[in-house]
Parts: C-alpha cells; structure tokens; sequence
C-alpha cells in the first residue's frame, strides 16, 4: 500500500483513474437522458383539428326576445337568417336594430337578402354577391321606412 500509493500519487494516476470514473458516470446519465422516452404532452396543434364546419342557423322569431338569440348565436361565429315575416313590424324594426348593433359590435355583417329575411354574419364569414329583388317600392316603403 505505500510504495503503490506513493507512486500514484507521485505520478497523478490515481487523481486521473478518479477523474475518468466520474467522466464515465456523467457520460452515462446524459445518454440516459437522451434515451429516456418523454412523458411530456407537446404544444402542437395540427390546424385541421382546430377548424371546425360552419354552420348557418335559420331563426323565425315571434317575439323580440328570440332576438338574444340570434345575438348568441352570432357570438358563437354562426351565421344567421332571420325570417321576420311573422312579427309585427314594430318588433320587426326592433329587433333589426339590436341585430345591427350585435353586428357591429363583432365586426360582422348584416344584410337584407329578401322581403324581410336578413342574413347576419360574424366577421369569420365572408358574404359575395348580391340578390336584386322586384319589389314594388310602395311595399317597400310601407314596411321598412
């Protein structure tokens, strides 16, 4: 034990054999690092799962409270058509007016599509086009001035 000590130390393998002993233990928990399976949930979400299939809700209120909603329905990003046909025209402007102000407050779209029917949209719905209708104007200015 002397002489085989007094060498090592002398000449510094013993230092060295311990230094590489703990080189080799390092070197072997970072491979079992990068082995080791993750149990970790990733953060990527394919787009295809996140679109989700429009839809359009045909509504014919009878009275003006239907007309919140057409309003939760507009929030929810669906697009709306809305029959007023069977609403005195009173409720009828009514309604069309807090519709207007649903819409501009989601920086949707509201148009008239034919003889009281509207389609109101959320921003995320894109309307092209246009209906021309043949109206005669004494009925339009009857119902809707």
């Amino acid at each position: 034990m002397g002489i085989k000590t007094k060498l090592k130390s002398f000449f510094l393998l013993d230092d060295e054999y311990d230094y590489t002993e703990e080189e080799k233990m390092e070197n072997e928990v970072e491979q079992e690092q990068y082995t080791k399976p993750t149990n970790q949930k990733q953060n990527v979400v394919s787009l295809q799962s996140v679109q989700k299939s429009s839809k359009v809700i045909l509504i014919e209120p009878r009275v003006y409270a239907e007309a919140q909603d057409v309003a939760d329905h507009l929030k929810n990003r669906r697009a709306v058509v809305v029959n007023l046909q069977r609403i005195e025209h009173d409720q009828a402007k009514r309604i069309i007016d807090f519709l207007s102000g649903t819409v501009y407050a989601i920086g949707g779209d509201i148009q008239r599509i034919g003889t009281d029917i509207f389609l109101c949209t959320p921003d995320n719905v894109e309307v092209s086009g246009s209906i021309t209708e043949l109206i005669q104007q004494s009925d339009f200015d009857s119902r809707w001035s």
